[in-house]
């Protein structure tokens, strides 16, 4: 198979200044409403980007949760690959691959973590089978067999047949506060239209990047 013959033309449509938004949070909640009017399957999965502890780049998708002003968040476990990273680089980077738009946005901003109050409150918002998943898995660690994390799981919805199941202490939320935010949609022959919002002050700067 040649891979060099994989091409195609990006015609959905431009992107000029006067089309976007003076704060780049309400161009991205525009945009996301267009995809997920659009249909695109998993419209709020998000490529999130760390840095381990070798200093490489590690990549995985997660879901956004929420969005507004203050940043962009997500949730895991604490005791994660991710959740480690964190703790030692917390400049991390998003990518939302809208491809059937012809669309991608990226951000890059600051990882904080979400106030316990803020994660109860979305833990307890989960589908139980979700809330007993997240006690069930020791994120990222090694585990022998699949069978050995189905029994852990088993073993949870006996222990919690009946009742609340407790928000574990090793599970919450993050929030991505931007420092860049670029929002790129592709255009015709490769001629890309890529806008790049930059913090200054308690405002947002806009630049016009070359493809």
């Amino acid at each position: 198979m040649n891979y060099e013959e994989f091409r195609r033309e990006y015609l959905a449509g431009g992107l000029r200044r006067e089309m976007l938004a003076s704060c780049p949070i309400a161009q991205f909640e525009t945009w996301l409403q267009q995809a997920v009017a659009g249909n695109i399957a998993d419209p709020t999965a998000m490529v999130l980007a760390t840095v381990d502890e070798h200093g490489g780049p590690w990549q995985r998708i997660v879901l956004l949760k929420g969005v507004s002003t203050r940043g962009f968040v997500f949730y895991t476990n604490y005791s994660s690959a991710k959740a480690a990273d964190i703790s030692r680089e917390p400049q991390v980077s998003l990518l939302f691959p809208w491809n059937m738009l012809e669309r991608q946005v990226i951000v890059a901003g600051r990882a904080e973590r979400l106030s316990a109050l803020e994660s109860a409150r979305y833990f307890l918002s989960r589908p139980r089978e979700s809330q007993l998943a997240a006690l069930a898995s020791r994120q990222s660690r090694p585990i022998s067999a699949r069978a050995v994390l189905e029994s852990q799981m088993n073993a949870l919805r006996r222990k919690f047949a009946e009742g609340d199941i407790p928000v574990p202490d090793f599970w919450g939320g993050y929030r991505v506060v931007p420092q860049r935010i670029e929002f790129w949609q592709g255009g015709a022959h490769r001629l890309h239209d890529r806008f790049r919002y930059y913090r200054d002050g308690d405002g947002w700067r806009i630049e016009r990047l070359q493809p």
